[in-house]
């Protein structure tokens, strides 16, 4: 569809260049399945005379000479070998794509060399742009754009393809009012492939694809995880442990009966294939001892909170989605806080250098316990001033909105670092009063204003 491509304007722009130049180009393409790499492809170089290959699991090059063949008939008089085939093509054909290129790594140990000849030699001199697209990370990374890759050096242009920005979402659901959007954002964050199955109301669809037998939702994980990983049990444990609440590396080791040597790597690898992410508190070092992990992907999230423990009874067919929908406000607390993030990032209200999460223990034990949490906290390591920020999904009447400010503000004293001026304020679901608080000095929006910022891009 078409409307997947209204979201990725700068990914067009940066692969335009490079369909524009007048040398070789070799352009990296990766990113998790489902987030468009193959679209995005095709739609930048529709008006290109192109070569388009999907590599499979085994017979690449047979499979590459027919593709070939059906370019240009010539092609038949060649020796079946990848630098001949090249080697004809780079004066008759503009693109060519070779998509899913992990496949080509698993089958041949000496493709990666190959392709090094293949560019620095056979393509040397001519305007072939090669995209080489890849849907697993960790092998694109660790195969392709690692130093001790035979390719590294050779790539002249590289993008890693992340899901859509929440406020893109409305190109998708032109007509669907922000909290709606926030609702779809929960389940399908920024995946294209996701975002464009809902083709009716999310609670209805909901509805139809649960109850359907052969849904996406019941093996969508396992096709994402087998896809990057061997031991993919091992890997879900672990996410079930953090979808569950086990943030800290000891709370995950103690729910999956792991040894502290053990996990690291696991977790490693999830950070590295973008389904996890490690983050401490803002005002430590990223290599602090507090670190803390979370999903990255609202998908995983969802299907790990909702699908996973509910897979017997979606399967005997006797699931109702009314479970998920009583439970869906809380768990979009978390996901609230994502768009927040990128609300302010979006919107400035002090020039930040950092913004993320903060935690840590307070001096004395107080009657709210011995730790406290702020839900976003931006610093400015210059001007040394800092905003916090409250999140809240819910209606807030102006009394129970300057009681959760005035709780930030108390919580603030606990954070350990030196500022010259601190601000406060708070995003929430809807908050009466706002015009007021605002004029008082606190920054306050809500879905009103995040939505008047979509308006205005349109």
């Amino acid at each position: 569809m078409i409307i997947q491509f209204l979201d990725r304007e700068k990914e067009q722009e940066e692969i335009k260049e490079i369909l524009e130049s007048k040398k070789s180009e070799l352009f990296i393409l990766y990113g998790r399945r489902r987030v468009g790499k193959t679209e995005l492809a095709l739609h930048a170089t529709k008006n290109k005379k192109r070569i388009y290959y999907l590599a499979v699991g085994e017979n690449n090059l047979e499979r590459f000479y027919s593709v070939c063949m059906n370019f240009d008939r010539e092609a038949a008089n060649l020796k079946k070998d990848w630098e001949v085939l090249f080697d004809f093509l780079k004066n008759r054909a503009e693109v060519i794509i070779i998509d899913e290129f992990q496949n080509l790594i698993h089958e041949d140990r000496n493709i990666l060399p190959l392709f090094q000849s293949i560019v620095d030699v056979v393509l040397k001199g001519s305007k072939l742009k090669l995209f080489l697209l890849g849907s697993s990370v960790s092998i694109i990374t660790s195969k392709v754009l690692s130093y001790k890759s035979p390719l590294y050096g050779r790539r002249t242009a590289s993008i890693r393809l992340k899901p859509v920005s929440f406020f893109d979402l409305h190109k998708f659901f032109p007509k669907e009012p922000i909290e709606k959007l926030v609702e779809i954002y929960g389940f399908a964050d920024g995946v294209p492939f996701y975002l464009v199955k809902i083709d009716i109301e999310l609670w209805k669809w909901f509805d139809k694809e649960i109850n359907q037998e052969k849904s996406f939702l019941r093996d969508e994980i396992d096709f994402l995880m087998k896809y990057e990983f061997a031991d993919s049990g091992t890997y879900k444990l672990i996410l079930e442990a953090i979808a569950n609440g086990k943030t800290k590396i000891n709370e995950i080791k103690d729910f999956t009966n792991f040894k502290r040597t053990d996990i690291t790597p696991y977790l490693k690898n999830l950070i590295d294939v973008g389904f996890l992410k490690r983050a401490v508190p803002v005002t430590e070092n990223i290599k602090s001892r507090h670190g803390r992990y979370f999903i990255s992907d609202n998908f995983l999230k969802f299907w790990f909170r909702f699908i996973y423990p509910n897979l017997s009874s979606i399967e005997e067919g006797v699931f109702n989605t009314s479970l998920i929908k009583a439970d869906y406000n809380s768990y979009l607390g978390f996901v609230f806080e994502n768009i927040a993030k990128q609300f302010l990032i979006k919107n400035m209200p002090i020039n930040f250098t950092r913004l993320d999460r903060q935690w840590g223990t307070v001096p004395k034990a107080t009657k709210g316990g011995n730790t406290y949490e702020i839900d976003l906290v931006g610093i400015d390591d210059k001007t040394k001033e800092v905003l916090f920020i409250g999140c809240k999904w819910s209606d807030l009447k102006e009394k129970e909105a300057r009681k959760v400010l005035k709780e930030l503000k108390e919580k603030s004293k606990f954070v350990e670092w030196e500022r010259k001026k601190e601000y406060f304020g708070l995003i929430g679901k809807k908050v009466l009063g706002k015009e007021k608080l605002r004029k008082e000095g606190w920054f306050v929006w809500d879905l009103e204003d995040l939505e008047k910022m979509i308006l205005q891009k349109l």
